[in-house]
């Protein structure tokens, strides 16, 4: 039985992908009934500690190799994504990325959920051959695609109509997610109905507090925000809209796209590079406001496009699902905790 330590403080700040991808592996982790002696923010001897966050109690912890077993660093951001999500002084943001840095520097093996992030990485000085890829997953007992009368039901509950074309996009509310252009393809759509689901995790301090703000207190007719839910609750919001719409500019691997695909709603997201090499033929892009308007249109005018695109999001919901991800986080943490340095981890 391998010990396995979780050190994590993810999930004191809600409504952000970090805390949905920690409980998800944790969950999982612990339905491997037999395979691990598992821990949670505790600083026992083990073979394997795994840090999801980059609390500076924790990175103290590193200099304790022999406690520690081998150090699993999850890497869910780079000093750039914090740039653009964070207003940060500028002294403090430099002591700020020097640490994010040092801590990655720490750990003997590094995990991306996206495979874009590993040349990064290695630009910042942490070898090749320490970082691997793994992808995140979804439950698809707490995110499945719904009967239709559960789904009239839940517009129902939320006051919208069933002849509606419904549009969610999740995340926080933040200029790196395309808030902006999400709103002004609302207003150029007013008979369709937007929802952004999601809020100020970061409150002032998020970039562009401000004029964000400002939208989210005063929003076109056709759009609401609902500001931070529990994540019990996302699943209903995927099945009673038509599809999902993230035109974010940055990203690693959203959780709120696996949720969706999980519900079996199709996914129109920004064309960006780092989508292609995790996301395949499993989702629709576009590349601006007027782009994104016809691609929406589209989706509610053809109906055999839009069962395409429901397709493509089953398809992709079936690759990311907990049973293969299981499989692979088991022969990953078997190798670790077997040998000191592992060979690279293909997946």
């Amino acid at each position: 039985m391998i010990k396995l330590t979780m050190l994590s403080s993810a999930e004191k700040v809600k409504g952000q992908g970090v805390a949905s991808a920690y409980r998800e592996l944790l969950t999982l982790m612990e339905q491997q009934v037999g395979m691990y002696d598992l821990k949670v923010n505790q600083f026992d001897s083990c073979d394997i500690t795994h840090y999801h966050t980059i609390d500076f109690r924790f990175y103290l912890s590193t200099f304790f190799r022999r406690r520690r077993g081998v150090k699993v660093g999850y890497v869910h951001f780079l000093p750039e994504t914090v740039d653009e999500s964070l207003k940060l002084p500028a002294p403090i943001r430099a002591i700020f990325y020097k640490y994010v840095v040092a801590f990655y520097q720490r750990m003997d093996h590094l995990v991306v959920v996206n495979p874009t992030f590993i040349p990064k990485l290695e630009a910042l000085g942490i070898a090749k051959e320490k970082v691997h890829y793994i992808p995140n997953f979804v439950s698809k007992k707490m995110f499945k695609e719904e009967p239709e009368e559960v789904r009239w039901a839940l517009r129902e509950k939320h006051e919208i109509s069933k002849e509606a074309f419904v549009v969610v996009g999740a995340g926080q509310v933040q200029h790196r997610k395309g808030i902006l252009d999400f709103v002004e393809v609302a207003k150029q759509l007013p008979h369709i109905q937007f929802i952004w689901v999601g809020g100020f995790s970061f409150g002032k301090i998020t970039a562009g507090y401000e004029q964000l703000k400002a939208i989210v207190d005063h929003p076109p007719a056709n759009v609401r925000f609902t500001g931070i839910v529990d994540r019990e609750t996302m699943g209903a919001y995927y099945n009673l809209s038509d599809m999902l719409f993230l035109p974010s500019f940055n990203e690693l691997f959203p959780m709120t796209i696996l949720e969706a695909m999980s519900c079996g709603t199709p996914i129109l997201l920004r064309d960006l590079d780092l989508y292609q090499d995790i996301l395949f033929d499993y989702y629709y892009q576009a590349s601006s406001v007027p782009t994104f308007v016809e691609m929406i249109e589209n989706m509610r005018t053809d109906r055999d496009f839009y069962e395409q695109a429901c397709q493509a999001a089953r398809r992709g919901a079936y690759h990311y699902s907990e049973d293969r991800l299981a499989e692979v986080w088991n022969d990953f943490y078997a190798r670790m905790a077997s040998i000191k340095k592992v060979p690279v981890y293909e997946q």
